[in-house]
């Protein structure tokens, strides 16, 4: 089709890992490629519900904003450490690390290099799912499950910047969301979610199992048992049961698991049980985090909590990390699910996070911990952060759409250069895109770009990315006189040309190796589109754009949007 007619902190060397892990199937470019040069990329955001300033004994939530869901956490002396889903994002895992559980770093990714997993072919919400991570004799373990890419799998660390093992894969356990919990005899068990006994008697029926696994090879020493079948009220037929976790607490375990699926009905449930196998009774007061009970015109809401992970502080206070999400409207939402903190309190000897009818808060006391430094690149409230390349490593939060093959893009002279693939950002492949997530429901992203197009089908800038399906596109090419024009794709849905709708095309006035400026505007629901060419002046490409296509609702599947760069050469 042709586009001119309408249709510790460590930073990890990304542009080493494109050249390093990928399975080669995909080329980087064809012979002549044209490349574009990116000299800047500024992400700035500001919600109306980080406006109020903090006190000095205040912290704020969420404490990873933007597309960070299924947080594990665990504690390994002063230190906290804090994994997150990426599905088939590259690379994948991100490892945050924290001395005071407000403050957070990321200081490296797990799934990091070539052969570890492939994500080849898969769509983008599959891949890698809520990993859980935790310390034992002086290694670290993520357990973690690869949705049609592998099945449930473990990897280790002596240092959990990495790097990390390549997995071992646990073929006679199913389902997903494998969890590691270490007795205090020494044995080790894996706990996961899967088919209840019999099989599920409705949709939505889950269990959870629990096994004995060799800490070594984690293959099973002991049959597996069913702990939980359905959830905490089992008559009440309840839904998705998963994210386990055990925690020892003086002759007690207490389970705790998600229940009710990942949107506005999700919850927290936990029970407790004298052996580690069970039995176990659920607690009388379940749920004991959900917002699903709360009025849903409330102030700046946060919804579909759950996912919860347990971790003590050094003064045996007790904290849980979780997910959730803040829409702009009803369910919709653009920065996927996020990562929040909460004190966990006790009563009778059950753990609760939030009573009956209260909100989850944005601001709230913060942890009595030795305080750290703010860190370099912020993880919640209003911020404006550009990267000018001047580094020849990208920090790890920026992000590609599966596993590249080859090496199509360098980093020098204070630019991003990117080679043009015939790979689009609407094919299911591995295109030339690197991101970065979107942390606020107000948001804007900008760049500026050098690209010689020969043709219409050669086009770079900048996007709004949520799938292969639902993203915009704002880039610079040429029409079919050959001249410089700014082109805005969409593409909605399935059925829709993977290049896009072009929705807008306007003329550009640039010279060579003049930088064009690309803006993406978020607010909400609505998106606006700029570029700035040798006048020095911000012209609108099209306004008010539906920006609820890369809502998850709309979109389907568990990611968020993202702001990246991209380039692309059909011909």
């Amino acid at each position: 089709m042709n586009r001119n007619g309408l249709a510790p902190a460590i930073s990890t060397a990304l542009v080493i890992m494109l050249t390093m892990c990928a399975p080669a199937a995909q080329p980087a470019g064809p012979p002549g490629a044209p490349t574009a040069r990116f000299d800047h990329f500024t992400y700035s955001g500001s919600d109306p519900a980080f406006d109020t300033p903090l006190t000095d004994g205040e912290m704020r939530n969420p404490i990873l904003a933007g597309f960070y869901p299924d947080p594990g956490i665990a504690q390994v002396g002063e230190d906290y450490y804090i994994v997150n889903s990426t599905f088939c994002y590259y690379p994948g895992i991100p490892v945050w690390h924290s001395r005071d559980l407000v403050s957070w770093t990321q200081i490296g990714n797990v799934i990091d290099r070539q052969g570890m997993l492939n994500f080849d072919g898969l769509r983008l919400s599959r891949g890698v799912f809520a990993p859980t991570i935790s310390h034992h004799d002086d290694l670290f373990y993520v357990a973690n499950t690869c949705v049609d890419c592998g099945g449930n799998f473990v990897v280790t660390a002596k240092d959990p910047a990495g790097p990390w093992s390549d997995p071992v894969w646990m073929p006679d356990i199913g389902g997903i969301d494998p969890s590691l919990f270490w007795d205090t005899d020494g044995k080790l068990y894996v706990m996961n979610n899967d088919a209840p006994e019999g099989g599920s008697a409705y949709d939505g029926h889950r269990a959870i199992w629990i096994r004995e696994v060799d800490p070594e090879t984690f293959e099973s020493v002991s049959e597996p048992v069913m702990i939980i079948n359905g959830g905490a009220r089992p008559e009440d037929k309840p839904i998705w049961i998963e994210g386990p976790h055990i925690y020892k607490v003086g002759e007690s375990y207490i389970f705790s698991a998600a229940e009710g699926g990942t949107a506005v009905q999700h919850s927290q449930v936990v029970f407790k049980g004298d052996n580690v196998l069970g039995p176990y009774t659920p607690y009388e007061d379940n749920p004991v985090l959900t917002q699903r009970d709360l009025p849903e015109d409330r102030k700046h809401p946060i919804t579909s909590v759950g996912h919860a992970d347990f971790v003590t502080d050094s003064d045996e206070n007790w904290w849980a990390s979780f997910l959730g999400v803040r829409p702009y409207q009803g369910d919709d939402y653009n920065t996927g699910r996020e990562t929040f903190l909460l004190p966990v309190k006790w009563k009778d000897g059950w753990p609760e996070l939030l009573p009956d009818g209260e909100t989850v808060p944005y601001q709230m006391p913060r942890p009595v911990l030795p305080r750290q430094p703010e860190p370099v690149v912020p993880t919640t409230g209003n911020f404006t952060l550009t990267e000018t390349f001047d580094d020849p490593d990208l920090p790890p939060y920026w992000i590609t759409a599966r596993i590249p093959s080859g090496s199509w893009y360098t980093i020098d002279d204070n630019a991003l250069t990117l080679q043009a693939k015939p790979v689009g950002l609407g094919d299911f492949g591995q295109p030339s895109f690197v991101a970065r997530r979107q942390q606020h429901l107000n948001a804007e992203a900008d760049t500026s770009v050098v690209f010689d197009p020969a043709s219409p089908e050669d086009e770079a800038g900048i996007a709004a990315f949520q799938n292969d399906e639902f993203y915009y596109a704002l880039g610079l090419s040429v029409n079919a006189d050959n001249q410089p024009v700014v082109r805005l794709r969409k593409r909605a849905g399935p059925d829709a040309d993977p290049e896009g709708e072009t929705i807008a095309e306007v003329p550009v006035r640039t010279e060579d190796s003049t930088p064009v400026s690309l803006k993406i505007v978020a607010r909400g629901p609505l998106y606006d589109f700029y570029y700035s060419d040798i006048t020095g002046d911000w012209h609108p490409v099209a306004l008010d754009q539906d920006g609820t296509i890369l809502s998850t609702r709309a979109a389907g599947g568990f990611v968020g949007a993202v702001f990246g760069m991209y380039a692309e050469s059909r011909e």
